[in-house]
């Protein structure tokens, strides 16, 4: 089969570097996707295994189409019944960039009729509807400069989703981006590791997940399983490799902190869910006050960006002190993701243009500011 998966922007070489580490070498990114060719198995790895994918989708097909009887016919012409059934929920979502049916919401109920039309004929159905009140398929219809991609969704909720994180705080990071942040970063297993603004636990959580090899989606289930056409066993199976592959014996030097009490209740509580709590040091302590004999080891953060009128003086002055508190570190490295265009100018120094990058958290575009520590001697 033809699998595709979406990622957010920037994130294309972390998703690429992620899917080479599961054995999948062979991949092309374009318009936001990667594609790779795969079986059943491999959707169930992938939906287990990938950290910073959003999802897995199976592409049906991809055709030019400008109108909507090109679309119609060319939906019609995919085979549903392969992959559907008569009582099959079927949920159409979509978008369109730079193409002339920048309608999507009637593409897509033209999408629905030439697939209703095609099952009805194909299953020997009576009538012109299907009852609908079995289990869910996600149709993709995108449209990219007149090129129409159709498209499955074998995960269902998004891979952000790992089950741990239940309960609500202000500004939450996805799971996903915090993954990438921390696969941007040179951390790993053996260095000590900090977030100061941990909020509800998502970096410190990912980044002790990543260290132990916890597959992030070894715990949640799939679209994909109650299909009919997919094999059983498949997700089971990749349970267990995930199972095999764990490390949950190492020995972790994870420090998380936030300033707001409440925050480092929710974070604990979602690293005891995610079953790394043991692996995390947790307190309610102000960044300044960060203080460590550790060396080279790594700052992770997502601290307060100041969107809100009246608050950018206030920034300033974390900016300013997050900067001194990395002089007083010299071999640390620290890694800071803000929408605050003035990021420099507060923390006192600029990156170097190669350890900048843009990426996306809740719509906004944000930096992501690297500076790197002292390397340790070469043993």
């Amino acid at each position: 089969m033809n699998l595709s998966i979406p990622f957010a922007s920037g994130l294309d070489a972390v998703v690429k570097r992620q899917l080479e580490k599961l054995g999948y070498a062979q991949t092309k990114a374009e318009n936001g996707r990667i594609s790779l060719c795969g079986d059943w198995s491999d959707v169930a790895r992938l939906n287990v295994f990938l950290r910073s994918g959003e999802r897995v989708l199976i592409v049906l097909g991809k055709q030019k189409c400008e109108t909507f009887d090109e679309l119609f016919d060319f939906v019609y012409s995919l085979p549903w019944e392969d992959y559907l059934d008569s009582r099959s929920l079927i949920r159409i979502e979509g978008k369109s960039v730079k193409s002339k049916l920048g309608a999507i919401k009637a593409s897509g109920g033209v999408a629905k009729k030439a697939i209703v039309k095609r099952l009805c004929e194909k299953l020997s159905l009576t009538g012109a509807t299907l009852a609908e009140d079995g289990a869910r398929t996600i149709v993709g219809i995108s449209l990219y400069e007149d090129m129409l991609t159709v498209s499955i969704d074998t995960s269902g909720e998004g891979l952000h989703k790992r089950g741990y994180r239940s309960l609500a705080y202000t500004a939450p990071l996805k799971e996903t981006l915090a993954a990438a942040m921390i696969d941007l970063s040179v951390y790993h297993a053996d260095k000590a590791f900090a977030d100061l603004f941990c909020g509800s636990g998502t970096l410190p959580i990912e980044a002790a997940m990543k260290s132990l090899r916890i597959a992030p989606g070894k715990n949640r289930d799939f679209d994909f399983t109650a299909w009919r056409c997919a094999p059983q066993g498949v997700l089971l199976r990749a349970r267990e490799e995930a199972a095999d592959t764990e490390e949950r014996q190492k020995t972790l030097d994870i420090f998380a902190a936030d300033i707001d009490p409440n925050a480092v209740s929710i974070a604990k509580y979602h690293a005891k869910r995610a079953g790394v709590e043991k692996s995390i040091r947790f307190a309610c302590a102000d960044m300044r006050k960060f203080q460590t004999d550790t060396r080279y080891g790594v700052i992770v953060s997502n601290p307060p960006y100041g969107e809100r009128m009246g608050e950018i003086a206030k920034i300033r002055s974390l900016y300013a002190d997050l900067g001194k508190l990395y002089k007083s570190l010299p071999d640390w490295s620290i890694y800071i993701l803000t929408s605050c265009p003035e990021f420099e100018k507060f923390f006192g120094m600029r990156t170097d243009k190669n350890r900048l990058k843009k990426l996306f958290n809740a719509n906004l575009e944000c930096g992501f500011y690297q500076y790197l520590g002292k390397k340790p001697p070469k043993a």
